[in-house]
């Protein structure tokens, strides 16, 4: 199925394709939507994958235009109730490439709008040269097309022994509100270190190694060509079709139930555990420095949850306790500052199991405060969040990252 004619970024005559919010309520409904997410043209955005379509739960698909009268004919003759969520995706897309300032980069709100791969890139060089006492580039691997995976290294005091934070974006392609924060989180570090005391507490007490974008091959793909790939683009041993869900290709319980084994699927785990070059770049240097990161963090989007181990098995985490009191706070203090609701937990009696995941092997090496935030929205705009709400998105995810690196902290070190 070749979809990607249908997310053409630059081409905006095709002004009907949708997102629909779908629920249905009986078994029978959840089998025809399952066949209808696969037999027709369509995308799920959420849940990822068929396998999780279940009774009374959202299902997001988006309907490109061809497809809109057949599915819409088949949901009402089965009595599936469904309203329209993005009416014009074309538009919303438009409304996300779209770069009006002539010099972008000198000005606050080159981090309110979403950029290129080419744009991250250049960002990066800027960065280091202008802040080369605190900013390191770390080339960690290179992708499957050869793409090179920079870690920034921020760090203020080179003293033996620092401990440190692991931050990784985009490893899902579609999901733009990731990288966007972790150029957020970087430049709010940079800004306001001496300034404002949580993230001078943070920086003094430990390094932060982040990795804008893991999945450059995707995220690149997501802007020339098709705007809801997900996965990398890697090519399946047959040819049939290209990526691995990265967040399936880890070495934790690898390919088991929540996970696929078919190339075709958005969930497919890979021909092995970290079979992916950009996986296998990040299991590498997490390797390393396992006995200096204490905090694994891995931001995706959209649903706002604040999730932890275990993501592949409903069994507790042996810190679970721990990891749950600094969800709840950190949900808490989002709540409190900015009127936004998200939901945490363990990640599969939260969501449900997905094995493989970078977070629960992060975990399993030693590092044993391991984070998973989905950013926004609920799925009002979902992967499609306008360039104005990113603001909103980073500063909760800011919240969030505070809270937890400083109870962190105070766990495993006595802060300067």
């Amino acid at each position: 199925m070749n979809l990607d004619r249908f997310f053409q970024t630059g081409d905006c005559t095709q002004t009907h394709d949708q997102v629909l919010s779908i629920t249905p309520t009986t078994q029978a409904q959840v089998d025809i939507l399952k066949n209808a997410s696969t037999e027709y043209e369509t995308v799920l955005w959420q849940p990822v994958s068929p396998h999780y379509i279940k009774e009374e739960t959202q299902v997001h698909l988006f309907v490109p235009a061809n497809s809109s009268e057949t599915i819409k004919d088949l949901l009402q003759t089965h009595a599936i109730t469904y309203e329209v969520l993005l009416a014009n995706t074309n538009e919303m897309i438009e409304m996300q490439t779209r770069n009006d300032s002539t010099d972008p980069r000198s000005s606050a709100s080159y981090y309110e709008r979403y950029h290129t791969l080419e744009d991250i890139y250049f960002w990066i060089n800027k960065t280091t040269l202008e802040h080369p006492a605190m900013v390191t580039a770390i080339l960690i691997g290179s992708s499957y097309e050869k793409r090179p995976l920079y870690v920034l290294k921020l760090s203020v005091e080179d003293k033996p022994n620092k401990k440190a934070i692991w931050l990784d974006c985009g490893i899902h392609a579609r999901e733009w509100i990731s990288p966007a924060f972790c150029l957020w989180f970087v430049q709010y570090s940079l800004f306001y270190y001496k300034q404002n005391p949580d993230i001078t507490s943070i920086l003094d007490n430990m390094d932060v190694y982040v990795l804008p974008v893991m999945n450059p091959d995707g995220y690149r793909y997501t802007w020339t060509t098709n705007r809801m790939w997900r996965k990398n683009r890697s090519e399946s041993p047959d040819g049939a079709c290209y990526g691995v869900d990265l967040n399936r290709n880890f070495d934790a319980k690898w390919c088991t139930e929540g996970a696929s084994d078919k190339p075709c699927s958005e969930i497919y785990c890979g021909q092995f555990p970290q079979s992916e070059p950009e996986s296998e770049a990040v299991a590498n240097f997490l390797r390393i420095h396992k006995d200096s990161v204490q905090l694994y963090l891995t931001i995706h989007s959209y649903s706002q949850m604040l999730l932890f181990p275990y993501s592949y098995t409903l069994d507790e985490a042996d810190n679970h306790n721990d990891m749950l009191a600094m969800a709840q706070e950190a949900a808490q203090k989002i709540r409190r500052h900015y009127r936004n609701i998200y939901k945490y937990g363990a990640g599969a009696k939260t969501i449900y199991l997905a094995p493989g995941g970078s977070d629960d092997w992060a975990y399993n090496l030693g590092i044993k405060y391991a984070f998973t935030f989905e950013l926004q929205d609920r799925g009002r705009y979902g992967f499609l969040l306008p360039p104005s709400h990113i603001s909103k998105a980073c500063n909760e995810a800011l919240i969030a990252v505070k809270t937890i690196a400083l109870r962190v902290i105070e766990k495993t070190q006595t802060p300067l």
